[in-house]
């Protein structure tokens, strides 16, 4: 087993990374940069060390922090969500190094993380991937081509993208001269690369991803399926496990093209195989090569913990579950309340939490690094908290979502939790019948009132008070 695990990153994947190596007896060792050095991860973790003062440099320099890991005696490194999680450089550099990289090989990154290759895989695999270009386009010229073909609407992508960044949507061959370029311009200054590909847009469909976990033994298996359908530029918002829109046919053999996916590139450790979906068709959308925001929801339902398993597998130990001991259990829901104004175009609202209460009951998880008093820095992610709720069934966990947005209390900045509430209760979420246009369609859920409960006024006036007088 693992002894000493140093956790390249910050935030509450680091903290949730920091208590699974307490549960399982490792040492854990937190990295900071000056924004962070009272951070939570910081202060629960078993050692922390500072890269400097620079906001972002030392999270993102691979050489530094391998080096480092060295130096404290740690045996593994946990890259979390972002950052350099899906930077196979990264990787290779752990393996030279001789310390245990706790996600896929760099290869396997490599190669998933380049998205025309990702999709010739998959093809290869028998894995249905969207109509489109085969490998990067050469120039405008042969996107004009292309796109006559398999007909408008088009997306053109960076093939290095991620994080919904380089990628432009064209009705018509007019769009497409005025998107490649940008496109271009985007992916270069973003990835370093002007690498770009072309895939039929699939208009207003389902995206559903499935977890997988694969041992370096060859074991592989998913634990279902999660629902990212409501989600606003690309960007998730709530994410739902199991979908509440599949037929147990479609659940399966969705699931089993996740296995198949990860198998044929040699997977290992955690990992999620997206996919879209329009009335019966499937389509392969990518392979993130690291542990998703949204594992929660999915440990929730399945009672599996990723991130334990995840510290397994780097061990080099098996897998704990086969498929047939994986089943789930009702429905979980998670919200990223982020620190953003949606009624002004969501514009991020950084600053100081001046009183945090968290929700709580049966069936409810909060997963986050702040803290009553906590500065958020405006320099990183927008999300402050992940709000997580379980129930039997759909209509509870809706109920449950909806009492526990209620009755977290968050002041000093604004969130999107108040959005979230007016979206739970749209008929059409409440009856489990959505797709990714849902947001850009509803903008009415955007007119709500911020008007505060007297409660809520005598709780920020109490915690002002308190603030000043030096309680």
């Amino acid at each position: 087993m693992l002894k000493k695990v140093l956790i390249a990153n910050r935030g509450e994947i680091a903290v949730r990374i920091v208590r699974a190596c307490a549960e399982m007896g490792i040492r854990s060792v937190a990295i900071y940069t000056e924004p962070d050095r009272y951070a939570l991860h910081v202060k629960r973790a078993d050692e922390a060390y500072s890269l400097g003062e620079d906001p972002l440099v030392g999270y993102l320099d691979p050489l530094r922090i391998v080096n480092l890991a060295l130096e404290t005696g740690c045996d593994a490194i946990h890259p979390g969500y972002g950052f350099l999680s899906e930077n196979a450089e990264f990787a290779r550099i752990c393996e030279q190094k001789g310390v245990t990289f706790i996600g896929p090989k760099a290869d396997v990154i490599h190669k998933m993380g380049d998205k025309t290759q990702a999709r010739d895989t998959m093809r290869a695999a028998g894995v249905p991937i969207t109509p489109g270009s085969e490998g990067n386009l050469s120039g405008l010229d042969e996107a004009i081509q292309l796109a006559s073909e398999i007909g408008y609407p088009i997306m053109i992508k960076a093939t290095s993208g991620g994080g919904g960044r380089g990628i432009r949507r064209c009705d018509s061959e007019q769009e497409l001269k005025q998107q490649y370029p940008r496109v271009i311009s985007e992916a270069t200054k973003a990835f370093g690369s002007a690498e770009v590909f072309m895939e039929k847009c699939i208009v207003n469909p389902r995206h559903i991803e499935v977890q997988v976990l694969a041992d370096s033994k060859g074991n592989v298996v998913h634990l279902y399926e999660r629902d990212c359908s409501i989600q606003r530029r690309n960007q998730k918002l709530i994410e739902i496990a199991p979908s509440p829109q599949l037929t147990p046919e479609q659940r399966d053999y969705i699931g089993g093209l996740a296995v198949k996916a990860a198998a044929a590139v040699g997977y290992e450790n955690a990992g999620t195989v997206e996919f879209l979906l329009t009335g019966n068709e499937v389509y392969f959308m990518e392979m993130n090569t690291r542990v998703q925001v949204e594992h929660t929801i999915t440990e929730q339902i399945t009672g599996v913990d990723i991130v334990r398993e995840q510290l397994r597998i780097a061990a080099g130990l098996e897998l704990s579950y086969r498929q047939e001991d994986i089943s789930y259990r009702g429905f979980a829901m998670q919200f990223r309340i982020n620190a953003e104004d949606p009624k002004n175009d969501f514009l991020p609202s950084f600053g100081r939490i001046s009183h945090y209460y968290a929700p709580g009951g049966p069936g409810v998880r909060v997963d986050t690094a702040i803290y009553t008093g906590y500065e958020i820095p405006p320099y990183y992610d927008s999300m402050c908290l992940k709000l997580v709720v379980w129930a039997l069934t759909w209509e509870e966990v809706v109920a449950r979502g909806t009492r526990a947005l209620d009755d977290m209390r968050l002041h000093g900045i604004k969130t999107t939790a108040n959005y979230y509430k007016q979206i739970l209760q749209h008929a059409d979420f409440r009856s489990g019948s959505f797709n990714t246009s849902f947001v850009p369609e509803h903008p009415e859920l955007l007119q709500y009132s911020d008007k505060k409960h007297p409660s809520e006024i005598a709780l920020a006036l109490a915690a002002a008070i308190a603030a000043h007088a030096g309680i």
